[in-house]
C-alpha cells in the first residue's frame, strides 16, 4: 500500500538519529550510574543523612526516567515497523490511520527527548523561580498577568512539576499585580529560561465599555534555584527591606501577621519578595537566597568582576521590548519574536501548551552557541 510504504520510509529516516540520540543521552553511563546508586542505597546507613539521601534518590529517579523514556521510544520504533509489515501483508486499509497515529506520537516523543540533550548549561537541571509583573495596561495588564499565571501553572501540571507561591499581590480591580512562584522538577529552569522577557497581549478588552482593542504587557523573570552556597556579598547599605502583611492567593489562608518580606537591591533595582513562610526571619532568608541567585546569574552572564558594576537587564513592560505576542483579536496567533515559532492554536498555548516555544528556543540558542564557537 502506497501510504504504508510512505510511512515506512519516514520511519526509516529515524533509524540513525535514534542511535545518535542514545549516544547523546549517554545511556550506557547512566545505566552504570543507576547500578552504582542502587547499591549505595542498600547501605543500612543510607537514610541517616536525609539531605544527602534525598539528593541521591532524586538523581536515581531522573536517571531511571531518562532510560525508561528512551527504551519506550526504541520499542515504539520497532512496533511501528511491525504494524507497517502487518498492514502490507494483510492489505488492510484500516491499518493506515493506526500507523499514522503511532508515527506522529513517535516523532513528537523523539523530538521532546532530543531537546533534553540541549539542556547542558550549568543550572538547566535546577528548579526555577518565576516572577510575573503586570506592566503597561492598568487593569487589563493585571488580568493578563493572571492569565499567564494560569498558563504557567497548567504547563507545570502537564510536566508533573510542583508549584509553590512565594509572593502574591492582587490587582486593584482584577487579576494580579505580581506573583512569584517556585517550580520544582527536573530541568525546570532549562525549559523556563525561554520565558524570560516581556509578553504582549492584543485583544478586545472586557474592561472597556466600548469594546476597544487593547494592548497590554507583563514582564516575566526566571532564575534558577541554586542550592550551593554562593560567593556573593550583599552589603546592608545596598538593600532596602520592607515588611508587610501577606495576601492570600486563590483562597489560600492569609497570614494575619506582618511577616512577608520584600528586599530591594538599590544598585541594580532588583526586587524580590517572599510571604510563604510563617516566620519573618524565614521569609527574609528565602528572599535573600533569591536575591543572591539573581545577582549571581547577572554577574555570570555579564562576566563582570565587581558587583558594583552590575546592571540588571532592564526591560520596560511596554512597546518594543516584548519577546512573544499573543493575539486574541481580530485573529488568533501566538508568535515568538526571537525564534519566529508561531501557532494559531491560542487555546492550546493558554492551557499550558508551551513546548513548541520552549523547544524552538533551546534549538535557537544551541545554534547560536555553535555558530559562535566556529
Amino acid at each position: 500500500m502506497i501510504e504504508l510504504d510512505q510511512y515506512k520510509y519516514t520511519l526509516s529516516q529515524y533509524e540513525a538519529p535514534l542511535k545518535e540520540l542514545r549516544s547523546a543521552l549517554a545511556l550506557d553511563a547512566k545505566s552504570e550510574r543507576i547500578q552504582e546508586l542502587s547499591m549505595y542505597m542498600e547501605d543500612p546507613n543510607f537514610w541517616n543523612d536525609p539531605e544527602k539521601s534525598a539528593k541521591i534518590t532524586k538523581e536515581l529517579k531522573n536517571l531511571q526516567d531518562t532510560v525508561k523514556q528512551y527504551t519506550a521510544l526504541e520499542q515504539q520504533y520497532e512496533d511501528i515497523g511491525t504494524l507497517i509489515e502487518m498492514g502490507n501483508e494483510e492489505n488492510d486499509p484500516g491499518m493506515v490511520a493506526e500507523v499514522k497515529a503511532e508515527l506522529d506520537e513517535f516523532v513528537e516523543e523523539f523530538d521532546d527527548l532530543r531537546t533534553t540533550t540541549l539542556l547542558s548549561d550549568e543550572f538547566d537541571h535546577n528548579d526555577a523561580i518565576l516572577k510575573l509583573n503586570s506592566g503597561a495596561g492598568g487593569t487589563e495588564a493585571c488580568d493578563w498577568a493572571g492569565m499567564l499565571y494560569r498558563m504557567y501553572t497548567r504547563w507545570c501540571e502537564k510536566k508533573g512539576y510542583s508549584v509553590e507561591v512565594l509572593d502574591f499581590q492582587e490587582g486593584d480591580e482584577a487579576g494580579i499585580k505580581s506573583v512569584t512562584i517556585q517550580i520544582t522538577g527536573e530541568n525546570a529552569y532549562g525549559y523556563l529560561k525561554s520565558e524570560h522577557g516581556v509578553h504582549r497581549l492584543v485583544r478586545i478588552s472586557p474592561f472597556n465599555a466600548v469594546g476597544k482593542r487593547m494592548t497590554s504587557f507583563v514582564g516575566c523573570d526566571v532564575m534558577p534555584v541554586i542550592e550551593q552556597s554562593l560567593d556573593i556579598e550583599v552589603r546592608d547599605e545596598d538593600i532596602k527591606v520592607d515588611v508587610y502583611r501577606s495576601s492570600g492567593a486563590g483562597g489560600q489562608k492569609v497570614n494575619k501577621t506582618s511577616s512577608a518580606v520584600r528586599i530591594t537591591h538599590l544598585p541594580t533595582g532588583i526586587v524580590v519578595a517572599c510571604q510563604v513562610e510563617r516566620s519573618h526571619y524565614q521569609n527574609l532568608a528565602k528572599a535573600m537566597e533569591m536575591l543572591k541567585s539573581k545577582l549571581y546569574m547577572i554577574k555570570k552572564e555579564a562576566n563582570l568582576q565587581e558587583l558594583s558594576d552590575i546592571r540588571g537587564e532592564v526591560m520596560e513592560n511596554g512597546w518594543g521590548s516584548q519577546i512573544r505576542s499573543y493575539v486574541f483579536q481580530p485573529y488568533t496567533m501566538v508568535k515568538d519574536l526571537r525564534t519566529q515559532a508561531e501557532t494559531s492554536n491560542l487555546q492550546m498555548v493558554m492551557d499550558g501548551g508551551l513546548d513548541l516555544f520552549m523547544n524552538a528556543y533551546l534549538k535557537w540558542i544551541h545554534t547560536d552557541k555553535t555558530a559562535k564557537a566556529e
